[in-house]
């Protein structure tokens, strides 16, 4: 069984990850695998650099992030463009890792997600887990984490799909503007669950 869990910027998702990986359950992060499928040597950043330019390299061959952010942000067409080239490399390269997982025999394993229903992710997980968090808490620790001042914080958790939205689309919930205690029962009580689901005792 594959969890995707998901949820919007600084809601924590790591936070929730490291929790079910103490009692056992490997991930795979949807954000690394989209470093990786452009890593110098990769086919998708050859793709990239023909499409959109040399100026999208960093000096020393890697891919400038921020270059290539500032294109496609304004840039409906060139969105969609970067998303025909990474899409499918980064699907694929998330299907070889969740079956490595799988094949080691973990009970239940989660995909970390950010974009898990934007990227259409969801498609390939059994249940969504959505780790919610009130907009006025990811403003301010987006705003402290990532050292922007409110009203960038502001943009950047309205850029996102609306937080009712998400949880629309939620199998599961998990409440994460409460503390470091009630987080572990939460994630102990849906461990139970999925480990049910699956057809395996609970963890003692």
């Amino acid at each position: 069984m594959i969890i995707g869990v998901t949820g919007g910027i600084a809601s924590g998702k790591s936070t929730v990850a490291r929790a079910f990986a103490a009692r056992g359950i490997p991930w795979v992060d949807a954000d690394e695998v989209a470093r990786e499928v452009v890593a110098p040597g990769e086919p998708a950043l050859g793709d990239i650099t023909e499409h959109f330019g040399h100026d999208v390299l960093a000096p020393d061959g890697s891919l400038n992030r921020r270059a290539l952010r500032e294109i496609v942000f304004a840039d409906t067409e060139a969105r969609e463009q970067l998303e025909k080239i990474t899409h499918p490399r980064i699907r694929e390269r998330l299907v070889a890792h969740l079956g490595r997982l799988q094949d080691q025999g973990a009970p239940y394993v989660l995909l970390i997600s950010p974009l898990l229903f934007e990227s259409g992710q969801d498609t390939m997980v059994d249940r969504c887990l959505v780790i919610d968090v009130p907009e006025t808490t990811q403003i301010t620790r987006t705003a402290a984490r990532d050292g922007v001042d409110e009203a960038q914080a502001r943009a950047i958790v309205a850029a996102q799909m609306p937080r009712a939205q998400r949880l629309a689309r939620a199998d599961d919930v998990i409440d994460n503007a409460t503390d470091e205690a009630d987080l572990a029962a939460q994630v102990a009580e849906l461990d139970r669950q999925y480990r049910q689901a699956v057809g395996l005792p609970p963890e003692p």
